[in-house]
């Protein structure tokens, strides 16, 4: 029998999946805080900080690139719940053991695991929250969801002045004690009525099949990756940053970190007002991607300010990188219910991913012309294609999701 849709945002459905991404913000982010600390104190030369930093997030990103393929495919063929609460699982074990790690390849072999593990947790949680919610509250729900997890990156940063193997203890002991709220959530009713029927589930293939569904696709993971160049290059190297544009002071970058990630949590739900007025998601999209380009500008001309104005930049960052959680909603309503966890999976996960190549172009470019001018040149090429992106996209904002491809 299919369950009644919420119309509660504050349904426990969207509760745990709040804390679920609570829990995967802090450990995604925690390596950026706790970066130079704990490369350090496992004997990496000051002058290898910076690579080595770049190679270890390299792997957590591949990590999720290859989780997200994998769980977002078990979330349309076994079910969202039972999916979602394995890399609650997985993520969980791996943080623990990263607080033993003495060698970098120990460090790269469990950011993998934990990648993969990670993969899964906001693209199921935001596909359950989607199926449970009507149309006209499950944006409010998926604001919560992203907003909640946001806040995860400000209490790894708390926890991190405790000591780096403390804050990766800490987080995974989070996410054991997430999975004893399983037993008050449900399965989606729109997962039971596909599965009760013959069409094809989590056929990642049939996305690169058809043109129509091919162009959606590709364009959902354009539109995020504004967002990871920020927080993957430009807020995770604060440090380096700030000493390129010349900071008066020393900048810390778990504070950045914190600073940006509670001005993202605002944005989160000032983006999400936005869309719910102009009953538009794309027009909420343009806003966001236009501001984030004009605050980079900022960033970029920031030379000789004070630490203080560099975290407020990194803050205003932030709100409008908190389009984040907009983006992950309009990838779930692009697409029906027989694949919607595999794009919702599988497009914020590529998104991370394609720090992969932005971080190696910005670092090969860094060798002739230094880190500001190939970071403003990386960010100005995935601003304008995000830009133009949002035009290959359905408007959703009354879109009924229940239905197949």
């Amino acid at each position: 029998m299919k369950k009644a849709i919420s119309t509660n945002p504050f349904n426990i459905v969207v509760i745990v999946a709040a804390l679920g991404y609570f829990v995967d913000i802090y450990d995604l982010i925690l390596f950026s805080i706790v970066r130079v600390p704990s490369l350090t104190e496992i004997g990496v030369h000051v002058d290898q900080i910076k690579d080595t930093g770049i190679y270890l997030m390299n792997m957590q990103m591949i990590g999720m690139l290859l989780g997200g393929i994998v769980w977002g495919i078990l979330g349309d063929k076994k079910g969202r719940l039972s999916t979602l609460f394995l890399t609650i699982l997985l993520y969980s074990l791996a943080n623990i053991a990263n607080g033993f790690v003495q060698t970098v390849d120990q460090y790269a072999i469990l950011r993998v695991i934990a990648g993969f593990g990670l993969a899964g947790e906001l693209g199921i949680g935001i596909t359950l929250v989607s199926e449970v919610m009507t149309k006209e509250t499950r944006a409010w729900g998926t604001s919560i969801v992203a907003g909640v997890g946001i806040i995860g990156a400000v209490l790894a940063f708390w926890v991190a002045e405790w000591g780096w193997r403390e804050a990766f203890f800490v987080g995974g002991v989070l996410g054991l004690m997430l999975l004893a709220l399983r037993v008050y959530v449900h399965e989606s009713g729109m997962f039971h009525k596909v599965k009760e029927s013959n069409v094809k589930r989590g056929n990642f293939l049939s996305l690169f099949t058809n043109r129509k569904k091919l162009i959606k696709y590709i364009s959902c993971i354009l539109i995020g990756m504004p967002v990871w160049f920020v927080i993957g290059i430009l807020i995770s190297f604060s440090k380096e940053f700030g000493e390129a544009l010349g900071i008066t002071g020393p900048v810390n970058t778990g504070k950045a970190v914190m600073y940006h990630y509670i001005g993202a949590a605002i944005g989160a739900v000032i983006l999400t007002y936005i869309s719910i007025k102009l009953k538009s998601r794309k027009k909420s999209l343009w806003i966001a991607i236009g501001s984030l380009g004009l605050f980079c500008v900022w960033y970029f001309s920031a030379a000789g300010s004070s630490p203080t104005t560099y975290y407020w930049i990194s803050f205003v960052l932030g709100l409008a990188m908190g389009y984040w959680g907009v983006f992950v909603t309009v990838a779930s309503e692009q697409f029906g219910t027989n694949i919607r966890s595999t794009v919702t999976t599988t497009v914020p996960n590529f998104v991370r991913g394609t720090l992969v190549g932005m971080a190696s172009w910005w670092s090969l470019m860094s060798l002739d012309m230094g880190i500001l001018k190939s970071a403003a040149i990386v960010g100005a090429v995935v601003l304008v294609i995000a830009f133009f992106a949002v035009f290959f996209l359905d408007e959703t904002h009354d879109k009924d999701l229940d239905y197949m491809e």
